[in-house]
């Protein structure tokens, strides 16, 4: 199946912008999250199809998943 994957901020620094992935299974969105060494502890939001989701949100074919950094100020 085929699914998008959407970075955001600094998640693009020595990543990429948008890529579309070709995965033979079902996965959910932490084992992309895990594919892309990204800590999850550093997750701010999730997103399925411009929809909040959860890391234990399976993906479908078509799919797109739109992951955000947590945002300090001060």
């Amino acid at each position: 199946m085929k699914i998008t994957v959407k970075l955001f901020a600094n998640f693009r620094l020595d990543r990429f912008k948008v890529k579309e992935y070709e995965v033979a299974e079902t996965l959910n969105c932490a084992e992309i999250v895990a594919l892309l060494e990204i800590a999850e502890a550093e997750l701010g939001v999730v997103m399925v199809n411009g929809r909040h989701a959860q890391l234990t949100q399976s993906l479908h074919e078509g799919d797109t998943l739109s992951l955000f950094p947590l945002i300090g100020g001060g």
